[in-house]
């Protein structure tokens, strides 16, 4: 064949009407096909190397075929596979995925808002929210079709989809307790931030549950998600918790910091102190020591949160909440107490702060 194959092409090879061929091809008019039909087609077109002309069909439905994407910080390991889910769900049904990365910065994210929408992008998946959120409240008032990921607003406006953090946080307390921990800590993440804020008020509950006193399990509130911050509330946690021995992480970046403020201080892991984190970032099984850390699947929370876009894009009513399940990795950064006083690094650094 000489130029580029056309739907015509297609039909031709497969032996059907261009209409059925067109809807063989379509995800959204699929089902009115048969299976065989479909199947014929849908060969016929990767044999020839048919691409559907995506541009054609959002003009025909007054679309666009784009999606903004709103990152907080690309750096931090979780959200790299949130974007590959999102891309992967989108990119069957014609669509593509705007990316862009704000830097937890207001008018970065102000311009990238903007910019996406002068494309005319036909919703948002913000992976960027705050408890409180101006501009996502301005998307909801403009009746953009919206949905967050791994984080949300107080106020119900977008369907989210996330981890189960109240079955994570559960799941590392119970682990910590079986070890024979009974004084933890936890260092949280910022508390405008939903996971922050959640994962902290779910540590409280379970302690609590599981018989341990409030006194003996501090919270110590990050600035940030971050290794920077993480080690600065570790020095905390040691000068003036020295009883602590054991330390749930925010996430697995704020899990990093504590695992280098403990080396900095001559505060060995596990053997005087247990660390926890939280997402199993693909770092955390080379970490030294190896990190216990709660797997959630970014790429699966990124690919259900373009499911659920498309759907209030499509309008369809779906569920206004996902959570997905979670699993505690449990590796070497996590062992029993030792038995009787502090080791005498630990009194040691204490001493120093």
């Amino acid at each position: 064949m000489v130029g580029i194959p056309t739907l015509d092409d297609v039909a031709r090879a497969a032996q059907v009407h261009p209409g059925t061929a067109s809807r063989a091809l379509n995800e959204e008019t699929r089902s009115k096909v048969s299976p065989a039909t479909v199947g014929r087609v849908l060969a016929a077109a990767d044999r020839l190397g048919y691409t559907p002309n995506a541009v054609a069909r959002g003009l025909r439905r007054q679309r666009s075929m784009t999606v903004g994407v709103l990152i907080p910080d690309l750096t931090n390991a979780i959200f790299p596979p949130i974007v590959r889910g999102i891309e992967e769900s989108l990119s069957p049904r014609g669509f593509t995925a705007f990316v862009a990365n704000t830097d937890n910065d207001d008018y970065r994210e102000r311009r990238a808002f903007e910019a996406f929408r002068a494309r005319q992008v036909d919703g948002f998946i913000f992976a960027n929210a705050r408890r409180d959120h101006g501009l996502i409240q301005e998307a909801f008032n403009l009746g953009i079709p919206s949905v967050l990921a791994n984080r949300r607003t107080d106020k119900s406006l977008f369907p989210w989809v996330a981890g189960d953090d109240d079955d994570g946080v559960e799941q590392i307390v119970k682990h910590l307790v079986e070890l024979g921990h009974t004084h933890v800590a936890h260092i949280a993440g910022p508390q405008n931030n939903s996971a922050g804020f959640a994962r902290a008020e779910s540590f409280r509950h379970f302690v609590k549950q599981h018989g341990l006193r409030e006194l003996d399990c501090p919270v110590v509130i990050a600035d940030a998600f971050d290794t920077e911050s993480g080690g600065s509330a570790t020095k905390q946690i040691l000068h003036h918790f020295p009883a602590v021995t054991a330390i749930f992480a925010g996430n697995d970046m704020i899990a990093v910091g504590v695992l280098g403020a403990l080396r900095e201080a001559g505060v060995h892991c596990p053997v005087d102190m247990s660390v926890v984190g939280f997402n199993d970032m693909p770092l955390a099984k080379d970490l030294a020591p190896s990190l216990t850390t709660v797997a959630v699947s970014g790429q699966q929370l990124g690919a259900m949160a373009a499911t659920l876009l498309l759907d209030e894009i499509a309008g369809v009513d779906r569920e206004r909440t996902v959570l997905l399940p979670v699993e505690l990795v449990v590796r070497e950064s996590t062992a029993p107490p030792r038995v009787g006083a502090l080791s005498l690094a630990r009194q040691a650094s204490a001493a120093r702060e």
